[in-house]
Protein backbone atom coordinates (compact mmCIF):
# COMPACT_ATOMS: atom_id res chain seq x y z
CA UNK A 1 0.00 0.00 0.00
CA UNK A 2 1.20 3.48 -0.76
CA UNK A 3 1.20 6.15 1.77
CA UNK A 4 3.42 9.09 1.47
CA UNK A 5 2.97 12.03 3.59
CA UNK A 6 3.05 15.64 1.68
CA UNK A 7 2.77 18.08 4.16
CA UNK A 8 4.41 18.67 7.38
CA UNK A 9 3.03 19.59 11.02
CA UNK A 10 -0.20 18.47 10.39
CA UNK A 11 -3.97 20.01 10.74
CA UNK A 12 -2.18 22.80 12.56
CA UNK A 13 0.90 22.82 10.63
CA UNK A 14 2.21 25.26 7.61
CA UNK A 15 2.44 23.00 4.52
CA UNK A 16 3.59 24.57 1.60
CA UNK A 17 0.41 24.34 -0.51
CA UNK A 18 -1.75 25.43 2.24
CA UNK A 19 0.62 28.62 2.83
CA UNK A 20 0.45 29.64 -0.76
CA UNK A 21 -3.21 29.50 -0.88
CA UNK A 22 -3.15 31.54 1.90
CA UNK A 23 -0.67 33.87 0.32
CA UNK A 24 -3.12 34.43 -2.66
CA UNK A 25 -6.09 35.38 -0.54
CA UNK A 26 -4.24 38.06 1.03
CA UNK A 27 -3.74 39.33 -2.81
CA UNK A 28 -7.75 39.17 -2.81
CA UNK A 29 -8.58 40.17 0.15
CA UNK A 30 -10.57 43.10 -1.09
CA UNK A 31 -12.49 41.13 -3.54
CA UNK A 32 -13.13 38.55 -0.86
CA UNK A 33 -14.52 41.25 1.51
CA UNK A 34 -17.13 42.52 -1.28
CA UNK A 35 -17.98 39.06 -1.94
CA UNK A 36 -19.23 38.20 1.37
CA UNK A 37 -20.63 41.58 1.79
CA UNK A 38 -23.21 41.17 -1.08
CA UNK A 39 -23.69 37.31 -0.18
CA UNK A 40 -24.11 37.50 3.27
CA UNK A 41 -27.98 37.62 3.74
CA UNK A 42 -27.88 38.22 7.48
CA UNK A 43 -25.39 41.72 7.42
CA UNK A 44 -27.94 43.68 5.95
CA UNK A 45 -27.65 47.53 6.81
CA UNK A 46 -25.65 46.39 9.72
CA UNK A 47 -22.55 45.75 7.64
CA UNK A 48 -20.57 47.81 8.35
CA UNK A 49 -20.97 47.74 12.21
CA UNK A 50 -20.18 44.41 11.81
CA UNK A 51 -17.04 44.49 9.67
CA UNK A 52 -15.89 47.14 12.86
CA UNK A 53 -17.29 44.91 15.68
CA UNK A 54 -16.91 41.67 14.36
CA UNK A 55 -14.31 41.71 11.20
CA UNK A 56 -12.34 38.85 9.39
CA UNK A 57 -9.34 39.06 11.07
CA UNK A 58 -5.88 36.91 8.96
CA UNK A 59 -5.28 34.06 10.68
CA UNK A 60 -2.29 31.61 10.85
CA UNK A 61 -2.34 28.22 9.39
CA UNK A 62 -1.80 26.63 12.92
CA UNK A 63 -4.81 28.65 14.51
CA UNK A 64 -7.49 27.27 12.58
CA UNK A 65 -10.19 24.94 13.76
CA UNK A 66 -10.65 23.79 10.82
CA UNK A 67 -9.04 21.00 9.64
CA UNK A 68 -9.69 16.90 8.72
CA UNK A 69 -7.87 15.38 5.54
CA UNK A 70 -10.03 11.51 6.59
CA UNK A 71 -12.19 9.53 8.23
CA UNK A 72 -9.87 8.10 10.94
CA UNK A 73 -7.54 10.20 12.31
CA UNK A 74 -7.86 11.43 16.17
CA UNK A 75 -11.35 13.45 16.59
CA UNK A 76 -11.22 16.70 17.85
CA UNK A 77 -13.88 18.57 17.34
CA UNK A 78 -17.45 17.63 15.67
CA UNK A 79 -20.76 18.95 15.12
CA UNK A 80 -23.65 16.68 16.08
CA UNK A 81 -27.01 17.07 14.96
CA UNK A 82 -30.40 18.07 16.73
CA UNK A 83 -33.62 15.38 16.61
CA UNK A 84 -35.35 18.22 18.29
CA UNK A 85 -38.42 19.98 16.06
CA UNK A 86 -37.49 17.39 13.07
CA UNK A 87 -40.41 16.51 10.41
CA UNK A 88 -41.13 14.34 7.74
CA UNK A 89 -40.31 15.75 4.39
CA UNK A 90 -43.42 15.67 2.16
CA UNK A 91 -43.53 13.00 0.04
CA UNK A 92 -42.67 14.58 -3.22
CA UNK A 93 -41.59 12.64 -6.19
CA UNK A 94 -37.53 12.70 -4.78
CA UNK A 95 -38.24 11.08 -1.51
CA UNK A 96 -40.78 9.04 -3.12
CA UNK A 97 -37.83 7.38 -4.96
CA UNK A 98 -35.48 7.56 -1.78
CA UNK A 99 -37.67 5.83 0.57
CA UNK A 100 -38.27 1.94 0.27
CA UNK A 101 -41.84 0.51 -0.75
CA UNK A 102 -42.82 -0.11 3.01
CA UNK A 103 -42.48 3.22 4.33
CA UNK A 104 -44.85 5.26 1.98
CA UNK A 105 -47.77 4.50 3.98
CA UNK A 106 -45.76 6.60 6.94
CA UNK A 107 -44.71 9.49 4.54
CA UNK A 108 -48.21 9.75 3.44
CA UNK A 109 -49.74 9.73 6.46
CA UNK A 110 -47.09 12.02 8.25
CA UNK A 111 -44.97 14.16 5.48
CA UNK A 112 -45.21 17.44 6.59
CA UNK A 113 -45.72 16.43 10.14
CA UNK A 114 -43.93 15.83 12.67
CA UNK A 115 -42.29 12.43 13.08
CA UNK A 116 -44.05 10.78 15.93
CA UNK A 117 -43.67 12.60 19.16
CA UNK A 118 -42.86 9.59 21.79
CA UNK A 119 -39.88 8.56 19.29
CA UNK A 120 -39.10 11.83 19.07
CA UNK A 121 -38.42 12.52 22.87
CA UNK A 122 -36.47 9.11 22.73
CA UNK A 123 -34.40 9.89 19.50
CA UNK A 124 -33.42 13.35 21.21
CA UNK A 125 -32.39 11.75 24.40
CA UNK A 126 -30.13 9.79 22.53
CA UNK A 127 -28.33 11.63 20.88
CA UNK A 128 -27.94 13.77 24.10
CA UNK A 129 -26.30 10.80 25.23
CA UNK A 130 -24.15 10.40 22.13
CA UNK A 131 -22.83 14.19 22.76
CA UNK A 132 -21.91 12.77 26.53
CA UNK A 133 -19.53 9.92 25.42
CA UNK A 134 -17.94 12.07 23.18
CA UNK A 135 -16.91 14.64 25.33
CA UNK A 136 -16.12 11.86 28.00
CA UNK A 137 -13.77 10.55 24.51
CA UNK A 138 -12.30 14.41 24.92
CA UNK A 139 -14.09 15.20 21.65
CA UNK A 140 -15.08 19.08 21.15
CA UNK A 141 -19.14 18.84 20.60
CA UNK A 142 -20.88 21.61 18.84
CA UNK A 143 -24.48 21.65 17.74
CA UNK A 144 -26.65 23.64 15.04
CA UNK A 145 -29.45 26.30 15.94
CA UNK A 146 -32.82 25.27 17.46
CA UNK A 147 -35.29 26.33 14.32
CA UNK A 148 -39.10 25.40 13.67
CA UNK A 149 -39.23 23.10 10.03
CA UNK A 150 -42.89 22.73 10.14
CA UNK A 151 -42.84 26.61 8.18
CA UNK A 152 -43.75 26.39 4.65
CA UNK A 153 -42.15 28.20 2.53
CA UNK A 154 -42.12 29.39 -1.36
CA UNK A 155 -39.65 30.06 -3.71
CA UNK A 156 -40.70 30.56 -7.70
CA UNK A 157 -39.96 27.18 -8.51
CA UNK A 158 -41.76 25.05 -5.33
CA UNK A 159 -43.40 24.88 -2.26
CA UNK A 160 -42.12 23.13 1.23
CA UNK A 161 -42.12 22.77 4.74
CA UNK A 162 -38.45 22.12 6.02
CA UNK A 163 -37.19 18.71 7.65
CA UNK A 164 -34.43 18.87 9.96
CA UNK A 165 -30.85 19.46 11.24
CA UNK A 166 -29.93 16.05 12.17
CA UNK A 167 -27.55 14.98 9.71
CA UNK A 168 -24.70 17.60 9.28
CA UNK A 169 -22.91 15.05 7.37
CA UNK A 170 -25.39 15.27 4.98
CA UNK A 171 -24.99 18.97 4.29
CA UNK A 172 -21.37 19.82 5.34
CA UNK A 173 -18.35 18.53 4.21
CA UNK A 174 -14.76 19.47 5.25
CA UNK A 175 -11.98 19.05 3.03
CA UNK A 176 -8.61 20.13 4.63
CA UNK A 177 -9.32 23.22 6.36
CA UNK A 178 -12.51 24.33 4.29
CA UNK A 179 -15.82 24.08 4.84
CA UNK A 180 -18.09 23.17 1.92
CA UNK A 181 -21.91 22.86 2.21
CA UNK A 182 -24.10 20.70 -0.11
CA UNK A 183 -26.70 21.76 -2.77
CA UNK A 184 -28.97 18.78 -1.64
CA UNK A 185 -31.67 17.97 -4.16
CA UNK A 186 -34.78 17.77 -1.67
CA UNK A 187 -36.83 20.61 -1.18
CA UNK A 188 -37.66 19.96 2.26
CA UNK A 189 -33.70 20.20 2.74
CA UNK A 190 -33.61 23.79 0.62
CA UNK A 191 -32.81 26.04 3.96
CA UNK A 192 -31.58 23.39 6.30
CA UNK A 193 -28.28 25.38 6.33
CA UNK A 194 -29.65 28.16 8.36
CA UNK A 195 -29.25 25.72 11.53
CA UNK A 196 -25.37 26.05 10.69
CA UNK A 197 -24.70 29.40 9.68
CA UNK A 198 -23.49 30.37 13.08
CA UNK A 199 -21.23 27.51 13.80
CA UNK A 200 -20.15 28.54 9.59
CA UNK A 201 -19.40 31.87 10.16
CA UNK A 202 -17.47 31.81 13.48
CA UNK A 203 -15.19 28.93 12.34
CA UNK A 204 -14.68 31.13 8.90
CA UNK A 205 -14.10 33.88 11.23
CA UNK A 206 -11.02 32.23 12.58
CA UNK A 207 -9.40 31.26 9.73
CA UNK A 208 -11.80 28.48 8.12
CA UNK A 209 -12.45 28.37 4.39
CA UNK A 210 -16.09 28.75 3.71
CA UNK A 211 -17.65 27.27 0.07
CA UNK A 212 -21.41 27.22 -0.91
CA UNK A 213 -21.79 24.80 -3.92
CA UNK A 214 -24.04 26.44 -6.67
CA UNK A 215 -27.46 26.38 -4.78
CA UNK A 216 -30.14 24.48 -7.08
CA UNK A 217 -33.33 26.20 -8.14
CA UNK A 218 -35.14 22.73 -7.47
CA UNK A 219 -37.05 23.50 -10.46
CA UNK A 220 -39.39 20.47 -11.56
CA UNK A 221 -37.04 19.69 -14.48
CA UNK A 222 -34.36 18.36 -11.45
CA UNK A 223 -36.47 15.81 -10.86
CA UNK A 224 -37.87 12.66 -13.54
CA UNK A 225 -41.37 13.31 -12.83
CA UNK A 226 -42.79 9.95 -14.35
CA UNK A 227 -39.97 7.91 -12.16
CA UNK A 228 -40.96 4.41 -13.23
CA UNK A 229 -40.20 2.66 -9.90
CA UNK A 230 -43.09 0.98 -8.23
CA UNK A 231 -41.53 -2.39 -6.98
CA UNK A 232 -38.06 -3.70 -5.59
CA UNK A 233 -37.56 -5.23 -9.14
CA UNK A 234 -37.82 -1.93 -10.93
CA UNK A 235 -35.54 -0.04 -7.97
CA UNK A 236 -32.80 -2.95 -9.33
CA UNK A 237 -33.29 -2.49 -13.20
CA UNK A 238 -33.14 1.00 -13.01
CA UNK A 239 -30.32 0.97 -10.58
CA UNK A 240 -28.29 -1.74 -13.20
CA UNK A 241 -28.67 1.13 -16.01
CA UNK A 242 -27.61 4.22 -13.82
CA UNK A 243 -30.84 5.53 -13.91
CA UNK A 244 -32.02 7.75 -11.25
CA UNK A 245 -34.66 10.25 -10.08
CA UNK A 246 -32.57 13.32 -10.23
CA UNK A 247 -31.45 14.91 -13.28
CA UNK A 248 -28.73 16.38 -14.91
CA UNK A 249 -30.67 20.00 -15.21
CA UNK A 250 -28.17 21.47 -12.70
CA UNK A 251 -25.37 20.24 -10.01
CA UNK A 252 -27.00 18.65 -6.61
CA UNK A 253 -25.01 16.43 -4.31
CA UNK A 254 -25.36 15.40 -0.44
CA UNK A 255 -21.82 15.82 1.46
CA UNK A 256 -22.85 11.88 2.89
CA UNK A 257 -22.28 10.50 -0.43
CA UNK A 258 -18.38 11.73 -0.60
CA UNK A 259 -16.07 9.18 1.35
CA UNK A 260 -12.16 10.89 2.41
CA UNK A 261 -8.94 9.19 2.50
CA UNK A 262 -6.44 12.04 2.22
CA UNK A 263 -5.45 13.40 -1.16
CA UNK A 264 -8.51 10.77 -2.65
CA UNK A 265 -12.10 10.92 -2.57
CA UNK A 266 -14.64 8.81 -3.16
CA UNK A 267 -17.96 9.43 -4.43
CA UNK A 268 -21.26 7.63 -6.13
CA UNK A 269 -23.66 8.67 -8.24
CA UNK A 270 -27.43 8.27 -6.18
CA UNK A 271 -30.67 9.48 -6.07
CA UNK A 272 -29.49 12.94 -4.27
CA UNK A 273 -26.10 13.24 -5.97
CA UNK A 274 -26.16 13.82 -9.24
CA UNK A 275 -23.08 13.77 -12.43
CA UNK A 276 -23.13 17.73 -12.09
CA UNK A 277 -22.62 17.88 -8.76
CA UNK A 278 -19.70 15.17 -8.94
CA UNK A 279 -18.05 17.24 -11.55
CA UNK A 280 -18.01 20.55 -9.80
CA UNK A 281 -16.46 18.73 -7.08
CA UNK A 282 -13.98 17.26 -9.00
CA UNK A 283 -12.90 20.73 -10.49
CA UNK A 284 -13.22 22.16 -7.02
CA UNK A 285 -10.60 19.77 -5.60
CA UNK A 286 -8.48 19.96 -8.23
CA UNK A 287 -5.43 19.44 -8.27
CA UNK A 288 -5.06 18.75 -4.48
CA UNK A 289 -7.68 16.21 -4.17
CA UNK A 290 -8.81 13.53 -6.85
CA UNK A 291 -12.02 12.45 -6.71
CA UNK A 292 -13.32 9.03 -7.55
CA UNK A 293 -16.63 8.04 -9.01
CA UNK A 294 -17.56 4.34 -7.94
CA UNK A 295 -20.23 2.34 -8.40
CA UNK A 296 -22.33 -0.86 -6.23
CA UNK A 297 -25.00 -2.61 -6.75
CA UNK A 298 -27.58 -1.21 -4.87
CA UNK A 299 -31.34 -0.86 -5.64
CA UNK A 300 -31.55 2.14 -3.58
CA UNK A 301 -28.26 4.16 -3.81
CA UNK A 302 -28.72 7.06 -1.31
CA UNK A 303 -25.32 8.29 0.83
CA UNK A 304 -22.27 6.04 0.32
CA UNK A 305 -21.19 5.85 4.18
CA UNK A 306 -23.99 2.70 4.52
CA UNK A 307 -22.62 0.97 1.75
CA UNK A 308 -19.12 1.88 2.06
CA UNK A 309 -17.42 3.12 4.52
CA UNK A 310 -13.54 3.79 5.43
CA UNK A 311 -12.31 3.40 9.11
CA UNK A 312 -8.79 3.48 8.73
CA UNK A 313 -5.54 3.50 6.32
CA UNK A 314 -6.02 1.32 3.57
CA UNK A 315 -8.99 -0.37 5.65
CA UNK A 316 -12.53 -0.24 4.48
CA UNK A 317 -16.15 -1.54 5.25
CA UNK A 318 -18.21 -2.65 2.13
CA UNK A 319 -21.67 -3.96 2.70
CA UNK A 320 -21.44 -7.48 1.49
CA UNK A 321 -25.43 -6.52 -0.05
CA UNK A 322 -23.94 -4.47 -2.58
CA UNK A 323 -20.97 -5.18 -4.17
CA UNK A 324 -18.75 -2.35 -5.22
CA UNK A 325 -18.05 -2.69 -9.06
CA UNK A 326 -14.59 -1.28 -9.25
CA UNK A 327 -13.45 -3.19 -6.21
CA UNK A 328 -10.20 -4.72 -8.01
CA UNK A 329 -9.00 -0.73 -7.73
CA UNK A 330 -8.72 -1.15 -3.88
CA UNK A 331 -7.60 -4.41 -4.01
CA UNK A 332 -4.20 -3.40 -6.57
CA UNK A 333 -3.67 -0.65 -3.95
CA UNK A 334 -2.94 -2.95 -1.60
CA UNK A 335 -6.22 -2.48 0.49
CA UNK A 336 -7.99 -4.95 3.04
CA UNK A 337 -11.85 -4.56 2.31
CA UNK A 338 -13.81 -6.06 5.17
CA UNK A 339 -17.56 -7.47 5.05
CA UNK A 340 -19.63 -6.12 8.37
CA UNK A 341 -21.67 -8.69 9.63
CA UNK A 342 -25.83 -9.10 9.46
CA UNK A 343 -27.41 -6.23 11.12
CA UNK A 344 -29.13 -7.12 14.71
CA UNK A 345 -31.46 -4.17 14.36
CA UNK A 346 -35.04 -6.26 15.31
CA UNK A 347 -37.45 -6.46 12.45
CA UNK A 348 -40.31 -4.21 14.18
CA UNK A 349 -37.97 -1.29 14.82
CA UNK A 350 -39.29 1.48 12.64
CA UNK A 351 -36.64 2.32 9.99
CA UNK A 352 -38.09 4.95 8.08
CA UNK A 353 -35.47 6.72 5.99
CA UNK A 354 -32.69 3.83 5.76
CA UNK A 355 -31.57 0.38 5.86
CA UNK A 356 -31.06 -1.91 8.67
CA UNK A 357 -27.32 -1.50 7.48
CA UNK A 358 -26.71 1.91 9.06
CA UNK A 359 -25.08 -0.85 12.04
CA UNK A 360 -22.18 0.05 9.94
CA UNK A 361 -22.66 3.80 9.38
CA UNK A 362 -19.83 3.96 12.28
CA UNK A 363 -17.99 6.80 13.74
CA UNK A 364 -14.37 6.64 14.43
CA UNK A 365 -12.47 8.43 17.08
CA UNK A 366 -8.85 7.39 15.78
CA UNK A 367 -7.19 4.45 14.31
CA UNK A 368 -8.42 2.07 17.38
CA UNK A 369 -11.88 3.57 18.59
CA UNK A 370 -14.98 3.69 17.11
CA UNK A 371 -18.78 4.53 18.15
CA UNK A 372 -20.74 1.21 17.56
CA UNK A 373 -24.00 1.05 18.20
CA UNK A 374 -24.82 -1.46 21.55
CA UNK A 375 -27.17 -3.81 20.22
CA UNK A 376 -24.66 -4.87 17.26
CA UNK A 377 -22.43 -7.54 19.42
CA UNK A 378 -21.47 -9.31 16.23
CA UNK A 379 -20.04 -6.23 15.01
CA UNK A 380 -18.56 -5.24 18.15
CA UNK A 381 -16.54 -8.57 17.64
CA UNK A 382 -15.76 -7.70 14.36
CA UNK A 383 -14.14 -4.80 15.14
CA UNK A 384 -12.16 -6.24 18.49
CA UNK A 385 -10.65 -8.78 16.04
CA UNK A 386 -9.54 -6.21 13.87
CA UNK A 387 -7.98 -4.52 17.14
CA UNK A 388 -10.74 -1.77 17.24
CA UNK A 389 -12.01 -1.20 20.53
CA UNK A 390 -15.81 -0.26 19.93
CA UNK A 391 -17.02 2.19 22.37
CA UNK A 392 -20.92 0.79 22.61
CA UNK A 393 -23.68 4.00 22.81
CA UNK A 394 -27.25 3.30 21.49
CA UNK A 395 -29.17 5.32 19.53
CA UNK A 396 -31.83 3.21 17.27
CA UNK A 397 -34.71 5.86 17.98
CA UNK A 398 -31.90 8.39 16.26
CA UNK A 399 -31.39 5.87 13.40
CA UNK A 400 -35.45 5.78 12.30
CA UNK A 401 -34.31 9.45 11.78
CA UNK A 402 -32.53 8.07 8.66
CA UNK A 403 -29.03 8.36 10.20
CA UNK A 404 -25.80 6.16 12.24
CA UNK A 405 -23.15 7.98 14.11
CA UNK A 406 -20.99 8.97 10.74
CA UNK A 407 -24.30 10.58 10.10
CA UNK A 408 -25.24 12.58 13.01
CA UNK A 409 -22.05 13.60 13.33
CA UNK A 410 -19.82 15.95 10.70
CA UNK A 411 -15.74 16.17 11.99
CA UNK A 412 -14.29 19.63 11.80
CA UNK A 413 -11.31 19.19 13.10
CA UNK A 414 -8.93 15.53 13.17
CA UNK A 415 -5.33 15.80 14.13
CA UNK A 416 -3.57 14.44 11.13
CA UNK A 417 -1.65 15.36 8.28
CA UNK A 418 -2.46 15.28 4.08
CA UNK A 419 -1.09 11.42 2.87
CA UNK A 420 -2.11 9.76 0.06
CA UNK A 421 -3.19 5.91 0.92
CA UNK A 422 -4.16 4.97 -2.78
Amino acid sequence: MLRIKCLRGGCRGTGTIHLFGAMLGRALTGWTQKAFQSSSSTAGSQVQGKLVQDHVTETKEQDCPVCSYNEWDPLEEVIVGRAENSHVPPFTVEVKASMYENCWPFYQKYGGHSFPEDHLKKAVAEIEELCNVLRYEGVTVRRPELIDWSQVYTTPDFTSSGMYAAMPRDILLVVGNEIIEAPMAWRSRFFEYRAYRPLIKEYFRKGAKWTTAPKPTMSDDLYDQDYPMQTLADRHKLAAQGKFVTTEHEPCFDAAEFMRAGMDIFVQRSQVTNYMGIEWMRRHLAPDYKVHTISFRDPNAMHIDGTFNIIGPGLALLNPERPCDQIDMFYKAGWTIVKPPTPMIPDDHPMWMSSKWLSMNVLMLDEKRVLVESNETSLQKMFESLGIKPIKVSILHANSLGGGFHCWTTDIRRRGTLQSYF
